[in-house]
């Protein structure tokens, strides 16, 4: 399994939630509105979830292994980093 496309939309306004996130593998199957969320403990991710009958959240899609949900996390949270640092390229060039 290839992660052949990672798009962040950063979320504006104040809180825990710092963007959401659309991931492409092996350029054939996308998972929409992973979000990139701000812990006690640093990033991490949340797979999309569904609101079930009994009040609870449950995942729609998600890794089987932590092998790979790591694997996820990483290439997600440093995607996210990247868009943060071209955030901050044009406001350095600006300032010249």
């Amino acid at each position: 399994m290839q992660i052949t496309d990672v798009r962040v939309r950063k979320v504006a306004k104040e809180g825990k939630l710092k963007a959401v996130v659309s991931v492409t593998i092996d350029d054939e199957f996308v998972i929409h509105d992973i979000k990139v969320i701000e812990g006690e403990k640093g990033m991490f991710i949340a797979m999309p979830s569904k609101k079930a009958l009994d009040g609870e959240y449950r995942d729609i899609a998600h890794p089987i292994n932590s092998g790979t949900r790591e694997r996820i996390q990483t290439t997600i949270l440093n995607r996210y980093e990247e868009s943060l640092e071209e955030e901050e390229e044009p406001a350095a060039a600006d300032e010249m």
